[in-house]
């Protein structure tokens, strides 16, 4: 069984970004992912200092290079169980030894049940404005979820229509924010794109981008051994659970790549220092009892040569 400083789980931004700072303070890193990211349909990311527009995929490679060139090492695989005493077993049957872990999972997007969304999740089907609106701006945009989320995406176009059970929202129709009340029963597409959202009486009302509010399912459920509780989370990551670490959206689905990959770092940072505390105390402890051993050979009676 190979055994390690950290096994950080998963290589995202958070997971990317904590591995490299553990890294490059000379800690025995293995990093285990499953290959397959939450923004892997997105062509582009943004909102993320000098590098906006680039391809999500490509910051990935790029953040595994630079970790491999500090001496991670990348497993792929997935994480079926994680014992105590940090014992991480894996789906190809083979285990890892852990001093500390990071868990950088990440989450699940769980669509409505809607025919079609998943399939322009990420490209004309979207959650976050302050990722998409501006690619989508000045369009004809829909809206599923919150009203504040409407007053928000209106900021983008000016042709925004809330779908809703009900059309009472005076405050959207104070800023021209079409409601259209009804259930929708699909999305319709032609060549790939999104041309109109069907409600279920059959009117379509003609858009090209969709703003949806998907359940956030986080990627923990292999934590529950451990007894792990989100709750008491420190803002460093640190959980309930002596030794383990969480950063990113599987602990804060609000976080954008930026701030998942910020918590990444800070989390990198609490647990090397966690490591550190522990060399020493070891340390001392060795210390302590060489000197108790010398103590005790003094004490000894001395033989005696004739």
């Amino acid at each position: 069984m190979n055994s390690y400083d950290v096994v950080v789980i998963g290589a995202g931004a958070a997971g990317l970004n904590a591995a490299l700072v553990l890294t490059r303070a000379r800690r025995s890193v293995a990093i285990v992912d499953a290959g397959a990211p939450r923004n892997a349909a997105a062509a582009n990311l943004h909102g993320f200092l000098s590098r906006d527009g680039m391809p999500p995929l490509e910051l990935l490679a790029a953040g595994r290079r630079e970790v491999a060139g500090y001496g991670g090492t990348f497993i792929s695989s997935t994480v079926t169980g994680i014992s105590p005493g940090f014992v991480v077993a894996l789906a190809d049957g083979t285990h890892l030894k852990a001093r500390r872990i990071l868990v950088a999972t990440g989450l699940r997007d769980v669509l409505p049940p809607i025919p079609g969304m998943q399939e322009l999740w990420g490209t004309d089907v979207v959650v976050c404005p302050y990722c998409h609106g501006y690619e989508v701006a000045d369009r004809p945009i829909g809206v599923m979820g919150p009203p504040e989320k409407a007053l928000l995406v209106r900021q983008w176009s000016s042709d925004v229509v809330y779908f809703a059970p009900t059309s009472d929202f005076p405050e959207l129709a104070a800023r021209d924010i079409r409601i259209v009340e009804g259930t929708v029963a699909r999305l319709v597409i032609e060549d790939s794109r999104l041309r109109a959202v069907e409600m279920t009486d059959g009117r379509r009302i003609a858009r090209e981008a969709l703003f949806a509010m998907p359940t956030f399912e986080p990627r923990d459920s292999f934590l529950e051994s451990l007894g792990y509780a989100a709750a008491e989370t420190s803002p460093f990551g640190q959980t309930n659970i002596p030794g383990l670490w969480v950063a990113g959206n599987v602990s804060n689905p609000m976080a954008t790549l930026i701030q998942a990959a910020a918590e990444g770092v800070a989390a990198a940072a609490a647990i090397n220092s966690d490591l550190v505390r522990a060399d020493t105390d070891a340390a001392v402890a060795r210390g302590f009892s060489h000197e108790i051993e010398r103590q005790v050979s003094d004490l000894r009676p001395k033989s005696v040569l004739s």
